[in-house]
């Protein structure tokens, strides 16, 4: 695979989609994830034709997820989102939780009853952002939501001393897994910046900014920028973790690109959320966004063809080149932020480029109502790592993350009416 310049060839990239467009694409994407309505509670994974798979579990993710682009759509003002996000709310209290040993289970099957019992800092992450936007959005029970999620998750999974999360418990508590994540500590970091703007309390942006510090500051800058996902329990890097499963949905083996992107768009986030509040925000904020972009592009980006690759070796060569619709979408949202940072027509061209190949590739010309989630290295549907069409949560944010500043985080500017274009709904 050729790797690019990184800057796109000259007069090779076109006109970025306008604000209308996004705007409504995102209620295309809104509305085609109202299929996943679960009436048992929860929210159904959809399958290729955009139906509900009942064969499968109802995901805590998937729930939360829903939850929080529906509290989004609520924002702004979209007909029917808050119901369907008060639905979410009350399901994650009164379904998917452990009435006895509290915390979330992570899936639940016929008669709301767990499919599996583990509980994971992933999932866990999920419900305080599902419960931040809800609170921003004024749904009922959502302070509720949120109280019981922070108390869980300071008190199970934030681990003090080494300032970042661990990842699973069994069901009561007892026995917690060796392994450590950097995927759930990053979706920790968009939570716990959520949960700032929701309550309030500096004390969770300050927690975000320890993670950062440890997996990005200290080793993506040890690894030249490739960021380690895999760790022991003394958060020593286990380089060669799932070398056999080297597709896997969460734990691949090796590199992943569209993580450094999803991170330089966080620590953007994070640097401009310390900054709204007169603080100090470490420069190698600013710094690591731009190599982790840089890093991604260089390695994951297919110059001959277009898209990312899922993963690479630690020497930047693709392993997994299957191309997944959330990385083109965190490469849009990284580009955005980037560019409105540095203000330069480099990341401009990038966020062009991004979504040329997402409207080309992903979003489903036959009048799907989701993009496609997975295609091969030659742009043709797959379905090895990914079934069906689950998640709305990167596409949906793709359409609103060059549409706001990068501070405060979605559900707040929306309700403080940040929006470049309101929305046709609204």
């Amino acid at each position: 695979m050729t790797m690019p310049d990184p800057r796109p060839a000259p007069g090779s990239v076109v006109s970025p989609p306008d604000e209308p467009w996004l705007a409504r694409e995102g209620s295309r994407l809104l509305d085609g994830a109202r299929a996943s309505f679960a009436q048992e509670g929860g929210f159904w994974w959809l399958g290729l034709a955009g139906r509900p798979d009942t064969a499968r579990p109802r995901e805590l993710w998937i729930t939360c997820r829903m939850t929080h682009v529906f509290a989004l759509g609520s924002l702004l003002g979209r007909p029917g989102d808050a119901e369907l996000a008060e639905h979410g709310v009350a399901s994650l209290l009164d379904v998917f939780r452990d009435g006895e040993y509290d915390g979330w289970f992570s899936a639940v099957g016929a008669d709301n009853q767990p499919e599996g019992t583990t509980k994971a800092a992933y999932g866990h992450a999920f419900v305080l952002l599902a419960a931040s936007s809800a609170v921003v959005a004024g749904c009922a029970r959502a302070g509720e939501l949120l109280d019981a999620a922070t108390a869980v998750f300071l008190r199970r999974f934030w681990d003090e001393e080494q300032g970042l999360a661990v990842e699973e418990w069994n069901r009561d508590w007892s026995a917690l897994e060796s392994y450590r994540g950097a995927n759930a500590n990053m979706h920790t970091v968009e939570a716990m910046l959520a949960v700032a703007d929701a309550t309030g309390e500096q004390a969770w942006r300050d927690r975000a900014l320890r993670i950062a510090t440890r997996l990005i500051d200290q080793f993506a800058r040890e690894h030249d920028w490739r960021i380690p996902e895999h760790f022991d329990a003394d958060w020593q890097v286990l380089p060669d973790y799932n070398r056999d499963l080297p597709d896997h949905p969460f734990r691949p083996y090796g590199v992943t690109p569209g993580h450094a992107l999803e991170w330089a768009r966080l620590l953007l986030t994070l640097g401009a959320s310390l900054r709204s509040l007169g603080r100090e925000a470490p420069t190698w904020l600013g710094e690591a966004a731009a190599a982790l972009f840089d890093r991604a592009v260089r390695e994951g980006w297919d110059a001959e063809r277009g898209g990312f690759v899922y993963t690479t070796d630690w020497s930047g060569v693709p392993v997994v080149r299957a191309r997944f619709h959330w990385v083109v979408a965190e490469a849009i949202g990284a580009a955005a932020a980037l560019r409105r940072a540095a203000e330069d027509d480099y990341y401009a061209a990038w966020y062009a480029t991004f979504w040329d190949y997402a409207r080309g590739v992903f979003i489903d010309q036959s009048g799907g109502v989701s993009w496609v989630h997975e295609v091969d290295e030659e742009a043709r549907p797959a379905t090895v790592t990914w079934t069906g069409r689950p998640d709305t949560y990167h596409a949906f944010q793709a359409t609103l993350l060059s549409r706001l500043p990068s501070t405060p985080t979605l559900a707040a500017a929306l309700r403080a009416g940040l929006l470049e274009v309101v929305d046709e709904h609204a």
